[in-house]
């Protein structure tokens, strides 16, 4: 039996894709599951980072330098930035490509917002390295 005659393709691909002879890309699921694994690793990171300005509460450069200094503190604050800043990428990156139908339109809002976030990542990074290892 051809793949076309097989009944149970014809169920997953769409009217469009079907005559193209195109099927699902099957990239969507890898995305679903990362935005999915760093949202649950944010609630940890989350709760880590609300203690931690609860704990620092009017102290001084000093004492934050020192705290930061600490290697678990600085691997989880860094932690929190890259899950923070790589989910929220994956999320704008949905949105705008259901939303901003035009090509140049989209690509050129996906540039623009993935080079945002990617500065101020670096820049909250350099940040914690910065109290780290003064």
């Amino acid at each position: 039996m051809s793949k076309d005659n097989n009944p149970s393709i014809h169920i997953m691909r769409s009217q469009l894709g079907r005559v193209r002879g195109l099927g699902a890309a099957k990239t969507g699921a890898a995305h679903w599951w990362a935005e999915r694994i760093t949202s649950v690793a944010l609630l940890p990171l989350s709760l880590y980072f609300v203690v931690s300005v609860i704990v620092l509460r009017g102290a001084d450069h000093a004492a934050m330098a020192s705290y930061m200094g600490e290697p678990w503190n600085t691997v989880l604050f860094l932690a929190l930035i890259a899950t923070l800043f790589s989910h929220l990428s994956m999320g704008l990156q949905v949105v705008i490509e259901d939303y901003v139908r035009e090509d140049t339109k989209r690509i050129f809002t996906l540039l623009v917002v993935k080079g945002g976030i990617a500065i101020l990542a670096l820049a909250s990074a350099i940040s914690v390295l910065k109290l780290a290892f003064s």
